[in-house]
C-alpha cells in the first residue's frame, strides 16, 4: 500500500500492538508518525498464547502481512474434561490459536525505524487549537496534529486525560503457562496437542490449547501448548500474598514471572492435580514458568476528543474470555483511521466520530467479557448474588462462548 503524502503530523504513546496497528495504519495513509514505547527492551519476549478472529486477520491484511498456515495452529474440536479425565462434553469450533509475538513481530518489523523511540515515555501533554505539545521523559518535547494513547491499561495518557476512569479488579486472576510440545509423553500428545481441552471446577475455567513454539513454529513437534487458568483470587489477602517475592517485598496486584516464589508455583501446581483432569493436571506440571496475571474490567467515559484519542487496551479492557483484546486493538486502529480519512483536515471532527462508535463497541465487549466471566466471578456463589443476567453454567454453554467468532455475536457484530 503505497501512502500518500501529507495528511499530517501523529504521536502515538505506546508501541505495542494497538500502537503498532494504529502507526503502520496511519503511515500507510499519508501521515508522519512518531512511537514513543516506554520499555527499552524487545516487546516479542513478552505475552503468550492468543486466540484470532478473522477481523484482525483482515486489518493485517490490509497492511499487507501475509496470513497463511504459519500464522499459527489449526484447532477444531474443544472438549471438556471431567475431574477423572472423562469427556463431559466435546464441540466443533475452527479456530485458529496464535501467540502474541506472532503479530507483533511483523507489525514492529514493518514501522521504520525513524518512527520509533523505545525507553521513551510520556509525561505530560498540552492541548492547543492547531496542535498537540507533549513532554517526554528524557526531557525533551515533540509536537503533533493527533495524539494517540495506545499504552495500555495502565495508560500513562488516559491517566492524566481521564483519572477517574481505572481499571477495577474483578476477583479472579489467570494462572497462564506455556509448555513445549517436544516435552509431552506421547500418550498426552495424543489427548491434548490436537485439541483445545477445558477444565471446569466449579467457579474455576481452564483452557488449554496448542500455540506457535518458540520462534513462532508451527510445525509439529515443535509447538506449543498453552494454559489459560482463571481462579478466584482475594484482593486483600490472597493476590498480596502471590504478588510478594521471596524477600517479602510486594510488588502491588502484579510481579514478574522470575521473582514467584518457588512454594508458590509448587502450590498451584499440586492444586491443578487436585481439582483437573488428570491429562490437563500432568501437561500444566511440565510447564517451566507459569505466571499469573490479575483480571480487570475498563470503561472510559470518553475515549477520543479534540486532538486525542485512546486505543486497545487504554480505553476499554475487556476480560480475556471472548479473546477479543488484539482484534479490539486492530478493529479501533482501523476505525481511527477511516474516520481520518472520512474527514480531511477536520481532526476533531474524525475523533469526535470515532469517539461514538468505538466507545459504543468497546462498552459493548465489555459487557460480553462479563457475562462469560460471570461462570469464574459467580458460579458457586448464593443465588442471589448473581446479576439477574449470566450466562447459564453448563459446559456446553462455556465451550461455545468462549473465544466465538465475532461475526456470530449479534451484539458485537452489528457494529463493526
Amino acid at each position: 500500500m503505497e501512502p500518500t503524502k501529507g495528511k499530517g503530523r501523529a504521536i502515538v504513546i505506546g508501541g505495542s500492538l494497538g500502537g503498532l496497528f494504529a502507526a503502520n495504519l496511519l503511515l500507510a495513509r499519508g501521515w508522519d508518525v512518531k512511537v514513543y514505547e516506554r520499555a527499552s527492551d524487545d516487546l516479542a519476549t513478552r505475552g503468550a498464547g492468543i486466540g484470532t478472529h478473522e477481523e484482525l486477520f483482515a486489518v493485517m491484511r490490509e497492511l499487507g502481512i501475509t496470513i497463511d498456515q504459519t500464522i499459527g495452529v489449526a484447532v477444531n474440536r474443544r472438549m471438556c474434561l471431567a475431574l477423572d479425565g472423562s469427556l463431559v462434553y466435546e464441540l466443533t469450533v475452527p479456530q485458529v490459536m496464535s501467540a502474541w509475538a506472532r503479530v507483533y513481530r511483523p507489525l514492529k518489523a514493518m514501522l521504520p525505524d525513524r518512527c520509533y523511540r523505545p525507553g521513551t515515555a510520556l509525561k505530560a501533554f498540552t492541548e492547543h487549537a492547531d496542535r498537540v505539545v507533549v513532554e517526554l521523559s528524557d526531557g525533551s518535547r515533540d509536537e503533533c496534529d493527533l495524539l494517540i494513547g495506545a499504552d495500555g491499561i495502565r495508560s500513562t495518557l488516559r491517566s492524566i486525560w481521564q483519572p477517574t476512569a481505572q481499571p477495577v479488579y474483578v476477583g479472579y486472576i489467570a494462572w497462564r503457562g506455556v509448555m513445549q510440545e517436544s516435552a509431552m509423553p506421547p500418550a498426552l500428545h495424543a489427548q491434548l496437542m490436537p485439541n483445545y481441552a477445558f477444565g471446569l471446577p466449579e467457579g474455576e475455567m481452564m483452557l488449554a490449547y496448542p500455540v506457535p513454539g518458540k520462534g513462532d513454529d508451527v510445525r509439529p513437534g515443535h509447538r506449543g501448548y498453552n494454559f489459560v487458568w482463571y481462579r478466584p483470587t482475594d484482593e486483600h489477602s490472597q493476590l498480596p500474598d502471590l504478588c510478594s517475592d521471596a524477600t517479602g517485598r510486594c510488588h502491588g496486584q502484579s510481579i514478574a514471572p522470575p521473582l514467584i516464589r518457588p512454594e508458590v508455583i509448587r502450590s498451584i501446581k499440586k492444586t491443578a492435580h487436585e481439582v483437573l483432569a488428570p491429562q490437563i493436571a500432568e501437561a500444566f506440571e511440565l510447564t517451566e514458568q507459569p505466571f499469573f496475571q490479575a483480571i480487570y474490567d475498563l470503561e472510559s467515559t470518553t475515549i477520543a476528543k479534540g486532538r486525542v484519542a485512546l486505543l486497545g487496551d487504554a480505553a476499554f479492557v475487556a476480560r480475556p474470555h471472548i479473546g477479543a483484546g488484539v482484534s479490539k486493538a486492530a478493529l479501533d486502529a482501523l476505525d481511527l483511521v477511516n474516520q481520518l480519512d472520512a474527514a480531511p483536515g477536520d481532526v476533531a471532527g474524525a475523533l469526535a466520530t470515532y469517539d461514538v462508535r468505538r466507545r459504543n463497541f468497546g462498552s459493548k465487549v465489555v459487557q460480553r467479557s462479563r457475562w462469560v466471566g460471570g461462570y469464574v466471578q459467580w458460579h458457586g456463589k448464593p443465588k442471589h448474588l448473581h446479576p439477574d443476567n449470566m450466562m447459564p453454567s453448563a459446559p456446553e454453554n462455556v465451550l461455545r462462548e468462549i473465544g466465538a467468532p465475532l461475526a456470530k455475536i449479534k451484539e458485537l457484530h452489528e457494529m463493526m
